[in-house]
């Protein structure tokens, strides 16, 4: 029988790419934010929103993952923001390597602020580095406030939860006090921002994190 020693985890390798990206994306004063969440939670919308609310303040371009289709991508770019698509072929999650070459093939010079919107699923994209100055993870109304306890890593893994499609809770049977207990028990750091991209409720405190993200990632330049 043959014997394979495992002295490192199988994703060190991605793990140090990522340190790589994070600090040419420092270097160029450019923050790159991954955002990840099921199918459905509203990432495109919340993007579309956010964009149009910091046009003029911020350069912004995205970074689209999808197994297939362009449609987001043109959604973005027909707001006037760069953006591309990358197709992961099959595969559930960017990692570091997958994200530095969609980086290069867009370019970034002069931008801002990135948004990675991940492939769509609660489980692949919480586990791999993608070389992001932050994680940002979405739950959705209507998906439930039990998510935390079936996912938890994902709820780990995320700097901020955006909890989403707030103008819908009076239909639904969310306890937004017992979802954000859940999560904080997981990361007491975490941020947490309720917000409905439709109504506008919430927007300001979320755009204010990223300008004054943006802000202190600039301030690290060439550190």
């Amino acid at each position: 029988m043959k014997v394979i020693e495992l002295n490192e985890s199988v994703t060190a390798s991605n793990d140090r790419d990522a340190d790589v990206l994070r600090k040419e994306m420092r270097q160029e004063g450019t923050l790159l934010v991954n955002l990840m969440s099921s199918p459905g939670s509203g990432k495109t919308s919340l993007l579309s929103g956010t964009i149009l609310d910091l046009k003029g303040e911020l350069e912004m371009a995205v970074m689209e993952a999808d197994i297939a289709s362009d449609v987001d991508a043109v959604r973005i770019e027909n707001l006037g923001a760069r953006s591309i698509q990358a197709h992961t072929d099959g595969m559930c999650h960017m990692d570091a390597g997958m994200t530095g070459r969609a980086l290069s093939a867009m370019g970034y010079s002069g931008i801002d602020l990135v948004f990675l919107e991940n492939v769509g699923n609660l489980i692949c994209p919480a586990e791999f580095d993608t070389g992001a100055g932050a994680n940002v993870m979405l739950l959705s109304v209507p998906e439930g406030d039990d998510k935390p306890l079936k996912y938890p890593l994902m709820f780990t893994k995320s700097d901020v939860l955006i909890i989403t499609k707030m103008d819908t809770i009076s239909y639904f049977d969310f306890d937004l006090t017992a979802c954000q207990e859940r999560v904080r028990r997981l990361n007491p750091g975490i941020r947490i921002f309720p917000v409905s991209a439709r109504t506008g409720e919430g927007m300001e405190e979320w755009e204010g994190w990223l300008k004054t993200q943006v802000s202190r990632w600039k301030q690290f330049r060439n550190i």
